[in-house]
């Protein structure tokens, strides 16, 4: 990425209450894709046009600069932001990612949707998202590590245990969150092990994080697969974004006796029709940087991987991937959301016409802050459980939050992400109901 030249940090003023509510006519974005989602939820549950726009609008933004002097000796300037969505049920909780296309727009609907998971998985968190417009394979450990902590320092007003929690996300890993806690500790003048979740289990990480995401997706979807009339051990999967959260929830879909077929990273995809070795591919990826090569399956198309003929389709990578343009080749029976908004409301609509079970990311991958949360539990009490128990409670809540939105959604005659959607909403609604507005 080229870095931009400014120099100086500020909050920055939330949308217009005029544009906030605008989603019609506007350019499909991760922000408008939000937006229409709680559009659809607040018409849903007769909620009027002020608890629309509260809901719709970030409680807080803030953009900063974020110089970075390069080994070279060259002093670079990168954006970072941090958008608060919502307080009502807790302080804020959010991952952090470092991309080259990170933007106010995508970090504010990443943030809603945080919200909103929160919420469906009774989590006593709002939602809240950071990043850094940067690409951090064009970057050496110590550059990562410098803009972390500037990063955080820049932020520092806005964030703590009780205000706001950042989390690991796209580019960033428990060294991310390590550094981020001892600058936040520097700067308090003592360990604050509860700034951040998944850091380092040495530093207070809860056993069980680094795989959380992947083994709620992985519930999810063998439920899914099951409500479906699909036994997991004669199911066959894709699994689009073989990384943080794709490449594990293969695995466990593979343990669970699912074959998954077919894989695919940012550089390619690749299939073998009677199931892939995942550990030789580990090996593969951990020796080369790539799924790309790999002498156990045929190459495929990158985006051929989302139309495959199998049960099971996990899109596990970025935002915006299923959309209206590539719906109606999905061939999968049921899709289960590993990353964050990868299916457009025009995906959506021509998935559901077409009788393909969609779940919603804000419960499918949802793993991830549950998990968190415990951790955060865990560093306040400096008392830290067996990663069987973590497990256990993982699974339970993820299979309750499964019961609940399917039986809301099988009553009203609604989408699960619909249902989904609705329910978080209704519980931020009511949040806001008891505690009033101030002043």
């Amino acid at each position: 990425m080229t870095p931009v030249t400014a120099t100086t940090a500020s909050p920055l003023i939330p949308a217009a209450a005029e544009s906030v509510l605008a989603v019609a006519d506007a350019e499909p974005t991760p922000l408008v894709d939000a937006r229409s989602q709680l559009a659809e939820a607040i018409e849903l549950l007769g909620y009027g046009e002020g608890l629309h726009r509260m809901l719709a609008t970030p409680r807080r933004e803030m953009a900063v600069a974020v110089p970075l002097r390069r080994d070279t000796g060259e002093t670079e300037v990168y954006l970072g932001y941090r958008v608060q969505h919502n307080f009502s049920r807790g302080p804020a909780k959010g991952g952090l990612r470092y991309a080259p296309n990170v933007n106010l727009d995508e970090v504010r609907a990443l943030a809603m949707w945080m919200t909103w998971k929160c919420a469906l998985l009774d989590v006593p968190y709002g939602g809240a998202k950071g990043g850094v417009a940067i690409d951090p394979r064009d970057h050496s450990v110590g550059e990562l590590e410098r803009v972390t902590r500037r990063y955080t320092s820049e932020i520092l007003p806005i964030i703590g245990p009780e205000r706001d929690i950042p989390a690991p996300d796209i580019g960033t890993d428990e060294r991310t969150m390590a550094w981020m806690m001892d600058t936040y500790s520097v700067n308090s003048g003592y360990t604050v092990p509860g700034i951040v979740t998944g850091k380092p289990i040495a530093l207070g990480g809860s056993l069980g994080r680094a795989s959380a995401t992947s083994r709620g997706v992985t519930h999810i979807a063998l439920a899914a697969l099951r409500h479906a009339g699909i036994e997991p051990g004669r199911a066959t999967a894709a699994v689009q974004g073989f990384g943080k959260v794709g490449a594990d929830a293969a695995r466990f879909l593979a343990e669970a006796g699912v074959t998954v077929v077919a894989v695919s990273d940012q550089y390619g995809a690749i299939r073998n029709g009677g199931g892939l070795d995942l550990e030789a591919l580990t090996d593969h990826v951990r020796a080369t940087g790539s799924i790309v090569g790999f002498a156990g399956a045929d190459e495929l198309d990158r985006d051929a991987l989302l139309t495959q003929d199998v049960d099971l389709l996990v899109p596990a990578a970025v935002e915006g991937v299923l959309h209206g343009g590539n719906a109606r080749d999905v061939r999968a029976a049921v899709v289960v959301e590993g990353a964050n908004g990868p299916t457009t409301p025009a995906a959506d609509a021509i998935l559901r016409e077409r009788g393909v079970l969609v779940v919603p990311d804000i419960l499918a991958n949802a793993g991830g802050v549950i998990v968190s949360y415990f951790e955060w539990v865990q560093a306040n009490q400096a008392y830290w459980w067996r990663v069987d128990e973590v497990e256990s409670r993982l699974e339970e809540r993820m299979l309750n939050a499964w019961r609940h939105v399917l039986g809301y959604a099988e009553t009203r005659d609604l989408s699960l992400r619909t249902a989904a959607t609705a329910l978080a909403v209704e519980r931020v609604a009511e949040a806001h109901r008891l505690r009033g507005l101030y002043p």
